[in-house]
């Protein structure tokens, strides 16, 4: 029960955010506009680099988002916000329409790195253990140390939420969604409303965000 109470607390937080009205964009026209992304997250937006992530099947108003925000410098990144530049709003509004018609790729199961020999028994842990530790922290959270459960913004399967612009997360990369935690956690990263990540990833461990994440990349 104190668990379940994480999520309604974070979904109570959320009610005053701000839906996000946006024209849906051109998915032809996004089709023929997407082809000079394609080298980082493939054709139909599911990148073979996992330090890249997937953008197909993402909330076109959650792709929108973050693409004006590497234009108008609120989110930064050489690499795209050199792209976003030459991108109008219309550029954008079709490019997030396409990749928002695009089906997303299914992740294999990731393989652990084998054990330093001086590593303690303890610390080895399967992948099913580290699955089952993400999914509790994903759906419950954790009220000891105040973290957010996930499950209240990005869904029960990982599917977001389209008016609000939360993204989807399911089968996205578990390397790209260690790094985005981590960049939120330690504050590099912070173009979220009122912050909401860097507030809740600050309280997470590494190991409680390498575990959510694999969790997270093996949802379908």
């Amino acid at each position: 029960m104190k668990k379940k109470l994480q999520v309604l607390s974070i979904s109570l937080a959320l009610t005053s955010a701000a839906s996000i009205l946006h024209a849906e964009g051109n998915i032809h026209a996004g089709k023929q506009k997407s082809t000079s992304c394609a080298n980082c997250h493939g054709e139909d937006g599911n990148s073979m680099v996992a330090t890249f992530p997937k953008l197909a099947q993402q909330h076109s108003s959650y792709l929108e988002r973050q693409l004006h925000a590497f234009k108008d410098g609120s989110r930064n990144d050489p690499m795209m916000s050199a792209m976003a530049q030459a991108l109008t709003d219309e550029d954008i509004a079709d490019i997030s329409a396409y990749y928002a018609t695009q089906k997303i790729s299914e992740n294999t199961l990731p393989v652990l790195e084998p054990a330093d020999e001086d590593e303690k028994p303890a610390d080895n842990k399967t992948i099913q253990t580290i699955i089952a530790q993400g999914s509790d922290l994903y759906r419950n959270g954790d009220l000891t140390s105040e973290v957010s459960a996930c499950i209240a913004c990005h869904g029960p399967f990982g599917e977001g939420n389209k008016p609000a612009s939360f993204p989807a997360l399911k089968s996205q990369h578990a390397d790209y969604l260690i790094k985005t935690l981590t960049d939120f956690k330690s504050g590099s990263r912070s173009n979220n409303p009122e912050n909401i990540m860097h507030m809740i990833a600050k309280k997470m461990t590494d190991e409680e965000i390498k575990a959510v994440s694999i969790r997270i990349s093996m949802m379908k």
